[in-house]
Order: structure tokens, then sequence, then C-alpha cells
């Protein structure tokens, strides 16, 4: 489900990078259905990216889908013409870091497919920081987690506030079932958290201490 969400942010015709394929299973997929024109699958370690040779293999998709060994965006090349990059399944702070560390193989005119596992707030501080918009976020859950999906295109100065880079600025406003939930359960967990240390007998960082009210005062002034 998570595969099919990122999928339908992917624009038509697309020629998509997906960084971190494992098995290739979305630029398969998109090619299948001839949703995309073309694709790179980006893969830094030998056994999924052998999978991934094997599934466009196995699909007959060699001539549309470049499965190479790289780390990060350097699978990408200029003559590629990418126009999307997918990015799924690791934590935020890790995305944030291949974006950062590839910048020089962004055009700037491809549109960012994010699917964070945590670290959403590091991640957002990036794209805002290098121009990117938030153009839609999403929340689901699956398998008891709670995954996020971030779509952002650069246009130029963007401002979020802290809340919007913590919460995300457009899950603010939409306010979905899945997304109202999720922030229930991380606001339990942090007065759990607080609790405990009021009772520790080691003493806590105050500044620590003072971060996870504030996040919890946040959360609770969201659900209110």
């Amino acid at each position: 489900m998570r595969l099919e969400r990122v999928a339908a942010h992917v624009p038509a015709d697309a020629r998509l990078a997906d960084i971190g394929s494992d098995h290739g299973y979305l630029p398969v997929a998109l090619m299948r259905r001839g949703a995309i024109a073309a694709a790179v699958a980006g893969e830094v370690a030998l056994t999924p990216l052998r999978s991934a040779e094997r599934t466009v293999r196995e699909n007959g998709l060699d001539q549309w889908i470049t499965v190479r060994l790289a780390n990060g965006l350097a699978a990408i090349e200029p003559e590629d013409g990418i126009t999307a990059i997918s990015i799924c399944g690791m934590g935020g702070e890790t995305i944030r870091d291949i974006l950062d560390n590839g910048k020089a193989r962004l055009s700037g005119r491809e549109r960012l497919i994010l699917q964070p596992n945590g670290g959403e707030q590091p991640l957002r501080q990036w794209l805002m920081e290098n121009g990117y918009r938030i153009l839609c976020e999403e929340v689901l859950r699956e398998n008891r987690f709670y995954y996020e999906i971030i779509v952002a295109e650069r246009v130029g100065p963007v401002l979020y506030t802290a809340e919007e880079l913590y919460f995300g600025p457009l899950q603010m406003q939409a306010r979905s079932p899945a997304f109202l939930i999720k922030w229930q359960r991380i606001l339990r967990h942090k007065q759990q958290t607080l609790t405990s240390f009021a009772r520790a007998r080691q003493v806590v960082p105050e500044e620590k201490v003072q971060e996870i009210a504030r996040q919890a005062r946040w959360i609770t002034e969201l659900l209110a």
C-alpha cells in the first residue's frame, strides 16, 4: 500500500530515479502500467542490486529501466534527464543526507517523492532551506506502523514555522484520521517520557525535558 501511494505521486511520463530501489518494484510496476517513460534504479548494496536486476529482467524491461550500483544520487547521470526522484523506506535524516550529498546531481526541476520512516522534521527543514515547497503530504498506516509521504518541488524561498516543520504544513490543515491517531499515540509516549523523567534518580538535562515538554504542548494544542 505504501509503494502504491508513492506511485500515485509520480507524474505521468516521468523519467524516474528510484534511489534505494531494493527489488526495483516501484519502477517496474510504473513501467508495466505505462505510467513512466524510463527509470533508473539505484542501489548501494550488491544483494538488493541483484534483486532489482532480476525483477527488471524477468519483466523484460531492460530497455527502459537501468539498474546502477551507486551511493545515493550518484546513480543519476545528466543524460538520464530525470524529472522525478523517489527515496523510500529510510529514516528522514538518511534521506536528507542523500539529497544534501547529491545536490550537484539535482537540476532543481525534479519532483521529490519521499517516504521517510521517522525523522520527518529534519527532512522538511532541509527542503525549506533548499527552496523546496511541500506540495502534498499524507500519513498512512500499514502493519501497525505510521508512514509519511512528502512530495516537494523547488520553487524558490519557502518559510515554514517550527510547528509546520514538526507536523507537516499541509497535514496540520488536512488533519486526516490517520494523522490525528498518529499524534495521539506520540502524545501518550511524550507524556510517559516526561513522567519517567520526573521519577528518574539521575538528573535529566533540563534542555531535553523542556524540548519534550514543548513538543507535548504543541501536540496537545494541535489535537484540541
